[in-house]
């Protein structure tokens, strides 16, 4: 089997290198045009031309634009790479017979409410990243091409920045941190992101009527706030020394940004679940894990 893996420098992108290799012949690519062979998901005619020199038999896109913030000003990239890019993949994808992975994002919802997503939900982004990813999704669906897109949230890795990375470096300078609390979630590795892509690919394989659109996030719920307290109390405990003594809980309405949040980034899993007979672990398990990497504990 050939992959052709794009974005393989992101946090989704490095853990999919170790996690494809298993399957078959890997070849990663990021921006940078190497041996004539382009993965910058701006230059529709270079990936084209890619793909078509590659022939995969599964392309696995991790490459997105997600400046969520800039997409507000930068519509045109945004649109180009979350939506035209989706659709030069998926026309491709359909005319080699290839399966097209795609991640996508809970901000193709409304935010609204407090019960969790589901696949068949309405859409309404609050942004314009939201309407871009949404897009992106729609193109790959209206291509007829075999497809598995994940929609998932609040990514993180311990490689590169992340928000515990961030809390952890304030809380050593301040005694007192807010943290925006009536956004709720569940923290998602990309480790697990990377494994669950992984065994959806060899299922696919055998049983190609388990395509479609799925929801991918770790077990639970937490606002932002329980996030960064969970984050500093695990650090604490395990002999960092911090300056922070309180964690104060706000309103999204406080810190004001050029792009709404959703407030509800719940995804329902079940649909994942059933389907690839997966168990997804709580989402403490994996940020604990990554705790430990960030900490050398």
């Amino acid at each position: 089997m050939k992959i052709l893996l794009l974005g393989k420098n992101g946090q989704v992108g490095w853990e999919l290198q170790r996690s494809l290799a298993a399957l078959g012949e890997l070849t990663a690519l990021d921006r940078q045009t190497v041996d004539g062979l382009c993965g910058d998901l701006s230059d529709l005619d270079a990936l084209r031309a890619t793909i078509r020199r590659v022939k995969p038999d599964v392309i696995v896109n991790a490459a997105a634009y997600t400046a969520v913030d800039k997409a507000e000003s930068e519509t045109e990239l945004a649109d180009r790479v979350n939506a035209q890019a989706s659709q030069v993949l998926a026309e491709e994808a359909a005319s080699l017979g290839a399966w097209l992975i795609h991640y996508s994002t809970d901000y193709v919802f409304s935010g609204q409410g407090s019960v969790p997503w589901q696949e068949t939900d309405g859409v309404a982004p609050v942004n314009h990243y939201g309407a871009s990813k949404l897009a992106g999704e729609q193109a790959i669906i209206a291509s007829g091409c075999k497809h598995l897109i994940f929609r998932t949230s609040w990514v993180y890795a311990a490689r590169g920045n992340n928000f515990a990375k961030t809390m952890l470096r304030l809380a050593k300078d301040r005694e007192t941190l807010s943290v925006i609390a009536d956004q709720i979630g569940a923290p998602t590795g990309a480790d697990l992101i990377a494994d669950v892509t992984a065994l959806a690919i060899q299922q696919v394989m055998q049983r190609p009527e388990l395509a479609g659109l799925y929801h991918l996030a770790a077990g639970g719920e937490v606002s932002w706030h329980g996030y960064a307290s969970h984050v500093i109390e695990f650090a604490q405990a395990n002999g960092e020394s911090l300056a922070v003594k309180s964690i104060s809980p706000i309103e999204t309405t406080a810190y004001p940004t050029p792009a709404r949040r959703p407030l509800n980034s719940r995804l329902n899993t079940q649909k994942l679940r059933d389907n690839f007979s997966l168990h997804l672990p709580d989402w403490q398990s994996g940020v604990t894990r990554m705790l430990r990497e960030v900490l050398n504990k």
